[in-house]
């Protein structure tokens, strides 16, 4: 049987100080009913998907988008349907926002968004709105004390929120004992700590998840963690994009976009190719190899979550 194919265009609205997001319930007369969903509808032919997001906003909620950027984009399959969710992320709006068809809306804090059931085709909407822009891989550092004043310079300069502690060069008891400082650090300002490593790493540091190798990526048959866990990984083509799919990670990086003096040999994607992964990915991706801020806007054009840096974000 020959799926129907719907496109849908949502929008993550999200509070000036990114600690609330809007979602309104499905009327229980509709597939799905009940359930929470981020505001949005059906493309009309020939509409564009911000097009129809404008469209829509103004229909459900009575707001006119003043600013918005692409935050996803979805395929799900239903038994009797192929969604494409087509996500933006509003920045600005005029108006207050409200159900103008009688449906229920409301503005969430994010650290409650999983309390809410939502449709399967949701999920990865939810991980996309929860995580930042920017993802920060430490580089290698041989004393804690540069390691722990550069972790500090970022994450209240520069705002960094999300960091990955890759440190290969430590031995077992010197990277967990660097972990639990950057734990307590990152606590301090709010941000996730991801652990570059093993797992069973998160029964010695109450870290925010793991980032997996590709290596380690590519061996595992199920998720390694659980899922009040942010789990992560490394890709580098469909393959291992895939592979991510199946065991639950939560985003991935993608690399390398450009040539980078730590992999010269390894061909580029460059950004057509990215763009072509990004599509079939399902989950948030941040572009890696290369990256700058000043990269950060083309990168969220063609799909991508965000940036993830060594060079860039550790000085």
């Amino acid at each position: 049987m020959i799926k129907r194919r719907v496109h849908v265009a949502a929008a993550a609205i999200v509070s000036g100080d990114r600690h609330e997001v809007l979602i309104a319930r499905r009327p229980s007369n509709v597939d799905q009913g009940g359930l929470w969903e981020f505001p949005g509808g059906k493309l009309a032919p020939y509409e564009t998907g911000f097009e129809a997001l404008r469209r829509e906003l103004h229909e459900e909620l009575g707001v006119e988008i003043l600013r918005a950027q692409p935050l996803i984009r979805v395929h799900h399959e239903y038994p009797d349907k192929h969604i494409l969710l087509d996500v933006w992320q509003v920045h600005e709006f005029a108006g207050e926002p409200f159900g103008r068809e009688g449906q229920a809306v409301r503005w969430v804090p994010m650290e409650e968004l999983a309390n809410y059931p939502f449709p399967a085709a949701n999920l990865p909407i939810l991980r996309a709105v929860m995580l930042p822009t920017e993802y920060l891989i430490s580089a290698e550092e041989d004393e804690d004390a540069v390691f722990m004043a550069k972790l500090e310079r970022a994450l209240r300069e520069d705002g960094i929120r999300l960091v990955q502690l890759r440190a290969k060069s430590l031995e077992h008891d010197a990277y967990v004992a660097r972990a639990q400082q950057a734990v307590a650090l990152c606590r301090e300002f709010e941000a996730r700590l991801l652990l570059n490593g093993d797992p069973m790493l998160l029964d010695e540091v109450d870290a925010d998840g793991i980032h997996l190798t590709s290596e380690r990526l590519m061996s595992l048959e199920r998720r390694p963690i659980a899922e009040g866990k942010w789990l992560s990984a490394s890709t580098h083509d469909r393959a291992q994009l895939e592979q991510a799919a199946r065991i639950g990670c939560d985003f991935v990086t993608l690399s390398p976009l450009r040539t980078t003096p730590t992999h010269p040999d390894a061909a580029p994607l460059g950004w057509h190719d990215f763009q072509q992964l990004v599509e079939i990915a399902g989950m948030p991706v941040f572009a890696l190899g290369g990256m700058t801020r000043f990269d950060a806007d083309h990168a969220r054009a063609v799909g991508a979550q965000g940036i993830a840096s060594i060079r860039d974000f550790w000085k």
